[in-house]
């Protein structure tokens, strides 16, 4: 399953965080996820105890912000959102746009818990 690969490599930048930080434990993952990054949510959801288990992760829930798909035009300069297969520009319509966000997974925050 990729998306066990994919926890296992985020649990192990959280483990990096807390080592650095001194902390016990994590409370809360958040991730931001693109349409396009390759990553199924719900997979990810689904193999996230399973990576985190034994970890200082272990008790920590799991977030995920879907992003949008954004392109920048190239003829009239517009950024607009765009579906999977139809990366057009919203504006004028051309196709000869630039992705500029829907193909992330990004970890964006975590919540320590630190010893008192």
């Amino acid at each position: 399953m990729h998306e066990l690969s994919l926890c296992q490599g985020i649990i192990s930048q959280v483990e990096a965080l807390a080592a650095q930080h001194d902390a016990t434990g994590v409370a809360l993952i958040k991730l931001r996820i693109g349409p396009l990054s390759g990553a199924e949510p719900q997979l990810l959801l689904n193999a996230f105890p399973i990576a985190a288990a034994g970890t200082v992760a272990e008790h920590a829930e799991l977030t995920i912000d879907p992003q949008p798909i954004r392109v920048l035009c190239s003829v009239c300069g517009a950024e607009s959102e765009a579906s999977i297969n139809r990366l057009l520009c919203g504006e004028c319509g051309d196709w000869r746009t630039r992705l500029i966000s829907g193909d992330e997974l990004l970890l964006a925050s975590v919540e320590l818990i630190t010893g008192s």
